[in-house]
């Protein structure tokens, strides 16, 4: 009876936006049309770690799959060189064409060919779509005439064919046609992919992590799943010192300070100049990065204290540093440290800051919190982040499940209760998101530096060794143990434990994972578990291409099935204009879905089946009246 009255109740609530019959039978109609679609394509990024000009090409050339549709369309009427340039004016569509007028190689037939060959290629990649969708994915100024033009049909009669050829030759005679070709090389990229996942670490060695977010913002779908260099920049903006030492530390390592200083206003001259009096170092940066790493051990010793539940007590290294004899005793060996020079370091209290530390720290805190476009960009990362997404039967996360020697998932103790699985991933989310409210508990916004740098963290999985790194000559100890989840997820069990642990019991149903760069000089692939985990690193780090052989991968999940992507290095922006040249993409079917998927087999198009099931019930009522 009770089910009855709320069904009534629903109904009813129903009928506030179907006024009629009529107008229930159009959206059922509507509703299943869509469903009935093909499967619009995901894109798989990962680690880009600050390296926009690498970031903005796979972006504009949508991992290859922009030539691919343009070597269907026109392999047989255009050579080899003419499509790869076709393909480079799609990319960068303004900068391409300045290079071309500047050697005349543009005139009124380059338009009128140029314009056919994109209106071409536009109408293949928005057929899998409504034609509303495209219509709202249209820029505003050619709506009307790109949708008439995308809508024009192979039998049209003579005065139709008449009719689109002039429009697009007044484009031209109205010199506007510049214009018109950027409005369709936007709408092409647009269309090429449906739905972007960002799989972790935005932010890290490269400088321009504020550019990739600036892009990211005004991408019309997508999710990002927190990598550990995401989360440290956001705990950073939470309020966390020892984050805020991190990213210094970082960035200053890496020579990025302009990320800091130009991009987000964030001045080091205060520390600068403390490094170069009380550490004797005449290079302004240099001596920054060794004041920041010395109250970066202090702060994060501070907060060890305070949680003896993160079990990082390991992680205490100042208060066995021996300065007389320049060794440090780390899990009873001593190592000799690179440096003796610890001006202010107090042996009776080896993590209490200075009174100058305490005041620099004041000032790089305040400008972390307070920063308007820092905190633009981090509130975008909690909008559009999380630390997973289980999305059209793929499990999506950067880091690993933390699991013990035997595979079992490890317990984290928080607060007196233990997580672990899913239910560690979900706490983890909801402390981090507790940490970037208007008055966050201490204990939420120490949890940020845990995710960074915790050894049980999701997002870390290893002991992390900067203080080894950074001061222990002996490279031996600088190895970092990773979590047994790095050895175990070669197994499909393994794997299949995870996913179900995530609610997937789909046999296509993947683990999607970033974080571990692929070393395939070495002869590692990234498909694990047989084809049930797929490691994406982008590899977009220059630093790490030539260890790994290759610049990354990406995988690409259209309505055939998957693909992963393998990448050469991004040269530079004035390479591709001046020679065409392009970031190589071989491909490689990991698996092919023997039906095609359509929307009805997504997630959104699950949720439209339901939206339908309920319309038709509204259908029935009307018909009862």
């Amino acid at each position: 009876m009770n089910r009855d009255k709320e069904n009534v109740k629903y109904l009813k609530l129903l009928k506030q936006n179907y006024s009629s019959s009529q107008a229930v039978i159009r959206e059922i109609i509507n509703l299943s049309a869509i469903t009935n679609l093909p499967k619009g394509t995901e894109f798989f990024l990962s680690d880009i770690h600050g390296e926009y000009e690498a970031f903005l090409h796979i972006m504009n050339n949508c991992s290859g799959v922009i030539k691919e549709k343009v070597d269907i369309i026109l392999g047989e009427t255009l050579s080899e060189f003419d499509r790869q340039e076709l393909c480079t004016l799609i990319y960068y569509p303004r900068e391409k064409m300045t290079m071309l007028a500047e050697i005349d190689r543009i005139d009124n037939d380059w338009y009128s060919m140029t314009l056919n060959y994109l209106i071409m290629l536009a109408k293949l990649l928005s057929s899998k779509y409504t034609r509303s969708k495209v219509r709202k994915a249209l820029p505003e100024d050619y709506a009307y005439i790109i949708d008439e033009l995308l809508h024009a049909q192979k039998n049209e009669d003579t005065n139709k064919v008449s009719y689109h050829r002039h429009i697009l030759q007044t484009i031209i005679d109205l010199d506007d046609a510049d214009e018109f070709i950027i409005a369709l090389s936007t709408l092409i990229k647009r269309l090429a992919v449906d739905h972007l996942h960002i799989v972790g670490d935005i932010f890290d060695r490269g400088g321009n992590a504020d550019k990739i977010i600036d892009l990211l913002m005004n991408y019309h779908s997508l999710d990002i799943e927190w990598g550990n260099h995401d989360i440290l920049w956001m705990g950073a903006a939470c309020g966390n010192d020892a984050c805020i030492c991190n990213v210094i530390r970082n960035n200053l390592k890496y020579g990025n300070v302009e990320i800091l200083e130009n991009a987000y206003g964030i001045s080091l001259r205060h520390l600068m100049l403390f490094g170069m009096s009380k550490y004797g170092i005449e290079d302004a940066i240099q001596a920054a990065l060794a004041a920041i790493k010395v109250i970066l051990f202090k702060l994060e010793g501070q907060l060890i204290k305070r949680h003896p539940e993160y079990g990082m007590d390991d992680r205490l290294l100042l208060e066995h540093i021996d300065l007389d004899e320049g060794f440090v005793t780390v899990n009873g060996v001593k190592a000799k440290l690179k440096t003796n020079i610890f001006p202010t370091l107090n042996k009776e209290n080896p993590y209490e800051l200075t009174a100058e530390e305490n005041e620099i720290m004041l000032k790089l805190h305040r400008s972390f919190v307070s920063g308007q476009r820092l905190n633009n960009h981090i509130k975008f990362l909690y909008d559009k982040g999380g630390m997973y997404n289980v999305y059209n039967r793929n499990l999506i996360y950067h880091g690993c499940v933390p699991v013990d020697e035997n595979g079992i998932f490890d317990m984290l103790c928080i607060n007196g209760k233990c997580y672990h699985g899913k239910a560690l991933f979900d706490i983890c989310d909801e402390k981090a998101r507790a940490a970037y409210t208007d008055n966050p508990s201490q204990d939420d916004v120490d949890f940020m530096w845990f995710l960074w740098g915790g050894e049980k963290s999701p997002l870390c999985g290893r002991k992390v060794k900067t203080f080894e790194r950074d001061y222990i000559e002996d490279k031996s100890f600088w190895k970092e143990k990773s979590n047994p989840y790095y050895s175990k997820y070669y197994d499909e069990s393994f794997c299949i434990q995870i996913l179900h642990e995530f609610g997937l019991y789909d046999t296509h149903s993947h683990i999607i994972n970033g974080h571990t760069p692929v070393h395939a000089l070495d002869g590692e692939h990234p498909v694990r578990a047989n084809e049930r985990l797929f490691v994406i690193d982008g590899g977009f780090c220059r630093s790490m291409n030539k260890t790994t052989g290759i610049a990354g991968y990406t995988l690409i999940f259209n309505s055939h099935g998957l693909r992963l992507k393998a990448h050469t290095p991004f040269t530079s922006v004035e390479d591709v204009l001046i020679n065409n040249t392009d970031i190589k993409s071989e491909s490689e079917i990991v698996e092919k879905d023997v039906y095609r998927m359509f929307v009805k087999d997504t997630d959104i198009g699950k949720k439209l089946l339901e939206d339908i099931a309920d319309l038709k019930m509204l259908l029935d009522n009307y018909r009862k009246l």
